[in-house]
């Protein structure tokens, strides 16, 4: 495939060692289903298709939690990450804008006496979440009260622990609650987690800019809508179009 030269320059920008190296978060399963060895999901369809357009080869480095992912392009080793936009990230990380918005959740014990989300924000609530996610930067930013609870996973260490409340993204977390009869939801969700595109600021202007009017193309083509019903996946959770 021969492209035109401004993308070659981005495309030898973006992807220094010959080949798009992308990092997958397996962890979110809205966002990323299969294996490390066969990754699928929108997030790999949307690293395909950035590829193919810069006339690159993509290689895939999966995770199990987005604060892996972040590390991996953090240090070098991955060029494109997807993961929650978030004032912690953004020193490091220029994002595209959204391709897919999800909702953060809480699960609490059928008899709890929490009824909202700030009702969780009170002394003595421990809330456990996964470590890194976009849930657990954005409780650690704005709770006054309660206290975050890290682990491998939200739920896991809610159940361990014995914790007051778990947090998570909504589909997982509702599955979870529909298996455990002595569980609920807290409604409305506590927050709207943006997930978008990023690479490292190192890179030049029109690669971000790049990176940038392509997923707003993906998304307002349908591509992202497309790509989320074939994982099997709520084609609605795409963001809207800019």
């Amino acid at each position: 495939m021969t492209i035109p030269a401004s993308l070659a320059v981005i495309a030898r920008d973006l992807a220094p060692a010959g080949a798009l190296r992308v990092s997958i978060n397996l962890g979110n399963p809205v966002l990323a289903q299969g294996s490390p060895d066969a990754p699928a999901g929108v997030t790999v369809e949307i690293a395909r298709e950035i590829a193919r357009r810069l006339g690159l080869g993509v290689e895939f480095l999966c995770f199990d939690a987005a604060r892996k992912s972040y590390e991996a392009m953090a240090t070098g080793r991955a060029d494109l990450c997807f993961l929650a936009v978030e004032p912690a990230r953004e020193a490091e990380v220029a994002f595209t804008a959204p391709y897919v918005h999800i909702e953060g959740v809480y699960a609490v014990p059928v008899d709890s006496a929490l009824r909202t989300p700030a009702d969780v924000d009170r002394d003595a609530v421990r809330i456990g979440v996964k470590q890194g996610s976009a849930y657990d930067l954005y409780l650690t930013r704005t709770l006054r009260h309660a206290t975050v609870v890290r682990g491998d996973e939200g739920v896991d260490v809610f159940h361990a622990e014995r914790l007051e409340v778990g947090a998570g993204i909504r589909q997982p977390l509702t599955e979870h609650v529909a298996a455990r009869p002595g569980l609920r939801l807290i409604e409305p969700a506590f927050m709207t987690i943006r997930q978008a595109v990023g690479t490292t600021r190192s890179r030049g202007e029109e690669t971000v800019r790049f990176l940038t009017d392509t997923v707003a193309e993906l998304v307002a083509s349908g591509f992202v809508a497309q790509a989320l019903s074939r994982s099997g996946q709520d084609p609605a959770l795409a963001a809207p179009a800019a």
